[in-house]
């Protein structure tokens, strides 16, 4: 069984690549049960959960991403999520990979970010504001850049200094990137606005939408967080990942739904709906597209395949 560091991860699975075989698995399908759930005791302070996340494609691969949630880890200088993802062979069982988790989770979430842009934000698009200071968010600057013609980068954060360590990553990249400490003029200046924050109170003010801009969400994973207010899902045309998953666990969809403001119907499309063609993305110029992501684990099949294939294709070329 072949294992894959992180570092060897990011080698291999360039976005580019990643955005199109995520862009094939949507329209193909994968079986995706419910994730299972767990919570485990521990001798800290808070207790930790097991996630367990399988997928599997009949004849072709089985995956499973396990991941464990330890809050009290920080006292540790460990990082609260851990995880490793496990590929197996689709017609026999046989393990063929364990995968770095996190670095996977990152990759091909800021992949899908930048697949639903392709269909939803303007084709022109070459300002972008990320939003949030996170592993995640040198990823989407990459992702995107790959993705669209981005030229302008802005990253604000709540600390600025964090905001500056992301910029500093990029070394002499094809588009200028700086730190900005305007929000508010950030977004009005942005055609994609991109966020993945831990935020539980709305950042993304909807009366600073301009006409054209598409927002992405990432960072609200539970019904209880939420990165843009009431007013950016009433001006937007709304799509999801997944219908079950934003449905259950976006507080960005879950709480305007329980207001009034929103109705499932009224979510315009998800991934499989845009990438067979079975809903319009943009549909005009100056549309305001949002989109929320919550992950699936046919993501993560779909990344663990193609790193795989990748890897073994370099380890032949050697």
């Amino acid at each position: 069984m072949r294992s894959i560091t992180g570092a060897e991860l990011r080698s291999v699975l360039h976005h580019r690549m990643l955005i199109e075989r995520l862009r094939q698995t949507f329209r193909g399908g994968v079986e995706v049960p419910v994730r299972h759930h767990h919570t485990v005791q521990t001798h800290d302070e808070h207790d930790a959960t097991l996630l367990l996340m399988p997928a599997w494609q009949v004849g072709r691969a089985i995956g499973v991403k396990l991941v464990t949630v330890f809050p009290d880890n920080g006292k540790r200088d460990l990082p609260a999520v851990q995880g490793a993802y496990l590929l197996l062979d689709g017609k026999t069982g046989v393990p063929q990979a364990l995968i770095d988790g996190p670095a996977l989770t990152k990759r091909r979430t800021a992949a899908a970010s930048a697949l639903a842009a392709s269909y939803l934000a303007r084709a022109d698009a070459h300002r972008l504001l990320v939003v949030g200071t996170g592993a995640l968010a040198p990823e989407l600057v990459e992702a995107y850049t790959a993705a669209l013609p981005i030229k302008h980068v802005l990253v604000w954060g709540r600390d600025p200094a964090k905001a500056q360590k992301v910029v500093n990553r990029f070394h002499r990249p094809r588009f200028r990137i700086e730190v900005t400490d305007d929000l508010e003029g950030a977004v009005r200046g942005a055609e994609i606005v991109s966020c993945a924050t831990l935020s539980r109170e709305p950042l993304i003010r909807g009366d600073w939408l301009q006409p054209g801009t598409h927002l992405d969400l990432i960072g609200g994973f539970t019904p209880e967080m939420r990165e843009a207010d009431d007013e950016c899902v009433r001006r937007a045309r709304v799509f999801v990942d997944t219908r079950e998953g934003a449905l259950k666990e976006a507080g960005d969809i879950v709480q305007p739904i329980a207001a009034g403001i929103l109705h499932p119907d009224d979510i315009a499309g998800d991934l499989f709906d845009l990438t067979r063609g079975e809903r319009a993305g943009r549909r005009f110029y100056d549309q305001i597209t949002l989109f929320k992501s919550v992950g699936t684990a046919l993501e993560d099949l779909a990344a663990a395949q193609l790193a795989v294939e990748m890897v073994i294709h370099n380890d032949t070329l050697r």
